[in-house]
């Protein structure tokens, strides 16, 4: 046995086994390397991701808030203008019920004076019927024509 180990230790076999299993450590310690350097490469995407959800959920809580405030904004402009235009076609409507009255009492009136004038017309004619010429005022209007010419 003693022949056998001395021939392994001459044969360099535990170097050789030293050297296998510093090779393995080496491969292995690089392994280790290699994934301490995605751990570390994974957190910090992880951070970044992070950062960015929080930019993102800052920035969708300032649209949502300006969303509001434009929300408010715009509903009392249309409040205003609403308002507005209510008391314009009010306006509108009273002057064209002023207007109407006012054609409809100059109507009234125009009708008023017609009838007024017809009735009129229709007593002096009557009365005139009733009237009998008189020959001296017959006779003056004769001689007035006659002087004139």
């Amino acid at each position: 046995m003693v022949i056998l180990f001395s021939a392994l230790i001459w044969a360099k076999v535990p170097a050789m086994a030293m050297k296998a299993l510093d090779a393995r450590g080496a491969k292995i310690q690089a392994e280790l390397d290699e994934a301490l350097r995605l751990r570390q490469e994974a957190q910090a995407l992880l951070v970044s991701i992070k950062v960015r959800r929080e930019e993102a959920e800052t920035l969708a809580a300032e649209m949502i808030a300006n969303a509001e405030a434009d929300s408010v904004r715009l509903r009392a402009e249309a409040q205003v203008k609403l308002e507005d235009t209510i008391k314009r076609r009010q306006l509108m409507a009273e002057r064209r019920i002023a207007i109407a009255e006012a054609q409809a009492a100059a109507d009234v009136k125009a009708a008023a004076a017609e009838l007024a004038a017809q009735l009129a017309e229709g007593v002096l004619a009557e009365r005139l019927k009733s009237m009998t010429s008189d020959p001296l005022v017959d006779r003056a209007v004769g001689q007035l024509s006659d002087k004139l010419q």
